[in-house]
This record gives C-alpha cells, structure tokens and sequence, in this order.
C-alpha cells in the first residue's frame, strides 16, 4: 500500500513538472527584429610584422648570435660563478635579478640556478614588446663606479661598465696615510677594471692629482666607449660586432680590428700608434713590477701579491700595477690617464 502511494506521488510529481515547462515554453513570445550591428574592434598586431622588426631578412639576428658564441662572453665567462656577488656579473640572471631587485647576492646561500652566461637577455629588453624597442638596453646613462663616490656614463657601454670595473677595496691606500695589510695573493680591484681606466677614476694617486681627461682623450671623444670601437663592423667572427674582440689571428699575423677608429685615424695610423703606446706602457708597467719585487709585495715571475703589511705607497702600486695589466688595452682605453699613473707610481717608489 505504501509503495503504490509512492508511485503515485512519484508520477504526479513527474507530470507536475512537465506541465510546468510546457507552460514555460508556451510563454515565449515570437523571436524579435535584430539588434543593430555592434562597432568594430581594432585590429591585432600582424605578427608577423612585429617579429620581422628583428627576425627579417637580413639574417642581422642569425649573424650577431654567432658573433656571440664566438666571444668570451659566451666561452669564457666563467658563468659557473653564480653565488654571491659573483652571480651578479658572471650570469646573466644574476646581472638581472640585481637591476630588478629579484637577486639578493647578500642573502644566506645567494645562489643562481640554472646559470646563463652573459647573452641577448642580459643587455637587451628582449621580447618585452615585439617592437625594435626589445633592442633597448637594459642600463643606461651615468652608473655609479663601485670603489670611489663618482658617476660616469658611458653611454650605450654604461651596460658594458656596469661589470667591467674595479671592486671596492677596503681600506684604500693614501700616499702618505697608514700602512696597508694585505691578506691575500689576489689582493687588487678585481680582473676587469676597463670602467675606470676609460673613465680616469679609481686607481691608486700617487701623484698631485689627475686631470687630464679633457676633449682630446678617448673618454672625451668617444661617446659610447665600450660599444664604439669593441662593437665596431664586424670581421666575420673573428672581431668587432658582438664578438667584442678588437684583434684577430690572420696567416699568422695579429691584426687590429680598425672599424671604430676610422673616425679619427687612418688603419695604418691607429695600428702604428695602437704598437707604439703597447710597446711605451708595456716598459712602464715592467719598470713597475721591477720596483715592486723589490719591496717583496710582488716576487719575480708572478703577478700575485704576497701578503704583508706594507706603507700605502706599495700597497697602491700594487693595485696599480694589477689593475693596468689586467686592463689589457695597454694604454689604448686612456693613454694620458695610463702614462699619469704608471709614471707618479714609479716616481713615488723611487723617492
């Protein structure tokens, strides 16, 4: 009896609800005249167009990568160095994380996973807007020098300058000041201080003070530094573009890459002048270590300090001397600047 009035109440409901539906539906009045065409949208960007901004026909893209691949940058960086401070010039995503603040190299256990070496995405805003505005850098104007309180921009190698430059050394010796303990064979402003050779900041003074760096000095003519003669038209892969390289090995012979001295020089000028400035520096910076061997802050056949302490005279030769030789333009990047300090560290070791 219960299970026959549940079957009712079951059928009356299904039948209820249909009932109601078919009403619904009933309500519905005939379908009204079309609304009135709505405005058109704007047009997407072609695709197409914004990647051949770069990826064209000229095969420029395909031409500066294995210009990169053949430069130190991609060889030789040594990217394997990606904890720390290190990570911040030896890896590209350290260089970025400490533009954006996304890298901490102070943080406990600061480390790079995956490092990069230096490439398209450190020095250029890559993909960012499908424009040549990618081609944009990601540094530029003036950029602080880490060891002395001075700006300096390099124009488009400010993105270069940001790495190559000396480290802070602490303390700092002055001719005249308090002796200098150096505790340790790799005691100097680190391995690429080309920043402040250019620029004609941040080595040791032994002299009266330099101030030459006026109209007539590389720094004073060369606007984007760096970028002008390093990236100048390029030889295959062997110099200039984004190889970086100045010189190349030709049937035996090294040859300058003159592209970005044309401006101021004749090939055979820059190549001759480029030979006589080595040959000049090269005895200054000989005369030097001479020096310096004699003091025992350096020992014959090394370019590694040798720890002691040491009036402030030495101790600043030493990271004078370090500092033009691992510069390796041998004057070229700022002759007056170069021959200013090697000669008043000589006369100052001499006295």
């Amino acid at each position: 009896m219960v299970l026959r009035d549940n079957v009712k109440k079951s059928v009356l409901l299904v039948f209820s609800l249909a009932l109601l539906m078919m009403f619904a539906v009933s309500c519905e009045g005939p379908a009204g005249p079309p609304g009135e065409d709505g405005q058109n949208g704007t047009d997407g960007v072609d695709a197409n167009a914004t990647c051949t901004e770069c990826h064209d026909n000229s095969q420029t893209i395909f031409a500066r990568e294995i210009q990169w691949a053949a430069s130190v940058h991609a060889t030789g960086g040594n990217f394997e160095r990606n904890s720390g401070d290190c990570a911040i010039c030896h890896t590209s995503q350290g260089f970025l994380g400490n533009l954006d603040g996304s890298y901490d190299p102070t943080a406990d256990g600061a480390m790079i996973s995956n490092p990069a070496p230096q490439n398209c995405y450190t020095c250029h805003n890559i993909h960012e807007t499908g424009t040549d505005d990618d081609l944009a850098l990601t540094v530029t104007g003036a950029i602080e020098l880490m060891n002395v309180s001075e700006t300096y921009d390099f124009g488009k190698a400010s993105v270069c300058a940001s790495c190559h430059q000396g480290r802070t050394v602490d303390p700092w010796p002055v001719a005249g000041g308090a002796d200098i303990t150096i505790t340790s064979s790799r005691y100097g402003l680190h391995h690429g201080p080309q920043g402040n050779v250019f620029a004609g900041e941040g080595l040791f003074d032994a002299g009266s003070g330099y101030s030459g760096n006026g109209a007539f000095t590389h720094a004073g003519l060369i606007g984007d530094a760096c970028v002008t003669c390093h990236m100048a038209e390029p030889y295959g892969v062997q110099a200039g573009g984004h190889t970086m390289k100045m010189g190349y090995e030709y049937h035996g012979s090294s040859v300058l890459n003159t592209a970005g001295c044309a401006e101021c020089h004749t090939a055979d000028e820059a190549e001759t002048k480029t030979a006589d400035l080595a040959t000049e520096i090269q005895g200054q910076l000989d005369s030097l270590k001479t020096l310096l061997d004699a003091t025992g802050a350096t020992a014959p056949g090394s370019d590694s300090s040798v720890e002691g302490t040491y009036n402030a005279v030495v101790a600043g030769a030493v990271l004078n001397y370090k500092a033009l030789t691992e510069d390796r333009s041998l004057g070229v990047h700022n002759p007056a600047y170069v021959r200013y300090i090697l000669s008043s560290t000589i006369t100052a070791l001499n006295e």
